[in-house]
């Protein structure tokens, strides 16, 4: 088969593929076709692996403490506006935590749980300023696989998720991971703003913990699906998705809550906090001691 025939039936397979795809999020902005943020991730990936430690290499890194204090609150602020929106449109007014279909009617209640599962997706483009940021401040150290691949895969399955699973339980996640983001945002906005605030984060202790919770309840959530006698979820693919993102996080952090408390030794390579470090994990001496970031990692400031 030429060129042509191979394109014809991809082309044939994609129309077929989304004929399935829900019509409410069809012209939603990024929505049309995962191509524009295919380009915009593999942007990202390009500038923060490739270009962006080139054109810093000869540079002075940027000392951005007021720019990252905008952005951590900013984050805080839209975190839980997102709280709120994913408890009103389902988690707080009828979802049931067990069986939770996707509503795909013109209710105002689905259409409000549709629009905040794209909010949510589209918040995954403002967190790749993360790594950006390292970039920028030439914390190229922290700009590992693992980091770059969780900012690349989020916002990539994520628009699937809108364009054919806007609401139900495959969300239960994404409220629980916004309510952790507003704990997290907290503290690294805090932590950030100088010594001074340092009596304030007196709970810095639990933000491990805190982590470790997130994991066992997705897990236990979503995985309630594969005991379900009847459960007509429209898609499970995304529950197998879910279920082994939330399976694998699990066991990387209960292999770092061994060694770290029970073993009290350094945690391997592949789980050391560069994995997926904040910005404001190494910053000028503002934070002392242990530092816990946004997936339960810690480690001592340079």
């Amino acid at each position: 088969m030429d060129l042509s025939g191979l394109l014809t039936k991809a082309g044939l397979w994609y129309e077929n593929f989304m004929e399935n795809a829900d019509s409410r999020t069809e012209n939603w902005f990024l929505m049309s076709s995962p191509i524009p943020q295919t380009i915009i991730i593999l942007a990202y990936i390009y500038f923060v692996t490739r270009l962006g430690p080139r054109v810093m290499e000869t540079r002075e890194a940027y000392h951005l403490k007021e720019v990252l204090i905008i952005y951590n609150f900013c984050v805080v602020g839209l975190s839980l506006y997102m709280c709120y929106e994913f408890v009103m449109s389902g988690w707080g007014t009828g979802y049931t935590f067990y069986c939770d279909l996707v509503d795909y009617s013109d209710s105002p209640q689905a259409v409000r749980m549709a629009g905040t599962c794209w909010l949510y997706y589209f918040s995954k483009f403002i967190e790749m300023w993360d790594t950006i940021f390292f970039v920028l401040r030439k914390k190229n150290s922290q700009i590992t696989f693992l980091h770059v691949y969780h900012h690349s895969i989020m916002p990539f399955t994520w628009w699937f998720g809108v364009r054919f699973s806007a609401g139900g339980q495959g969300t239960f996640h994404a409220l629980l991971n916004c309510i952790v983001h507003v704990i997290m945002y907290t503290y690294y906005g805090l932590s950030a703003l100088g010594p001074a605030y340092q009596k304030y984060l007196w709970w810095k202790k639990y933000l491990t913990t805190i982590q470790l919770i997130q994991f066992v309840i997705i897990t236990t959530h979503i995985w309630q699906y594969f005991f379900m006698k009847d459960c007509p979820y429209q898609f499970p693919i995304f529950i197998y998705i879910i279920g082994l993102y939330g399976l694998v996080f699990l066991l990387l952090f209960l292999n770092f809550w061994y060694h770290a408390y029970t073993k009290g030794k350094r945690l391997p390579r592949v789980l050391q906090a560069e994995t997926w470090a904040h910005p404001y994990n190494r910053t000028n001496g503002e934070n002392n001691g242990d530092i816990i970031n946004r997936n339960g990692f810690h480690h001592k400031p340079e």
